[in-house]
């Protein structure tokens, strides 16, 4: 190598190294996001189902009482609740439960951990899902 373009290979030492330092960076940004996002759709997925099947569960407190003396559907709240508060202490979930004597409805709430973006200060990641149940009488119109 001749020392003119010696001199030149020098003059250039450190300016490729940051550009990849920096493009690297943004790839691993880009990368969290990419997986991140997804755990944390999956997660809020994870929770809307938790909190429906939770809320379903409440809906099967039906006052048998009431619905034999008048036929009327309708919920025990107390029993309502303490059903969907048992079926999410059963997937393993928390959450809030409201019951009334028409309606279950449930708040899921799970946080998931971040896998790349926890390199950048991000340790995790807050999924929520509600889902609400009604008592009903059998089928009342066929679906398509």
């Amino acid at each position: 190598m001749d020392t003119r373009s010696a001199a030149w290979w020098r003059a250039e030492d450190g300016q490729v190294s940051a550009f990849v330092v920096v493009l690297m960076l943004g790839l691993l940004v880009l990368a969290g996001l990419g997986l991140d996002g997804g755990l944390a759709l999956a997660a809020k997925v994870r929770a809307t189902g938790q909190a429906e099947s939770a809320a379903r569960a409440g809906a099967q407190a039906i006052d048998l009482a009431a619905y034999r003396a008048t036929g009327a559907v309708r919920l025990v709240p107390e029993e309502a609740d303490d059903l969907a508060r048992r079926y999410l202490a059963s997937v393993g979930a928390t959450g809030t439960v409201t019951a009334t004597a028409d309606a279950v409805t449930v708040t899921v709430t799970i946080s998931q951990r971040t896998q790349l973006l926890s390199l950048i200060g991000i340790p995790s990641i807050d999924a929520h899902g509600s889902g609400a149940a009604h008592p009903q009488r059998g089928v009342t119109e066929l679906e398509p």
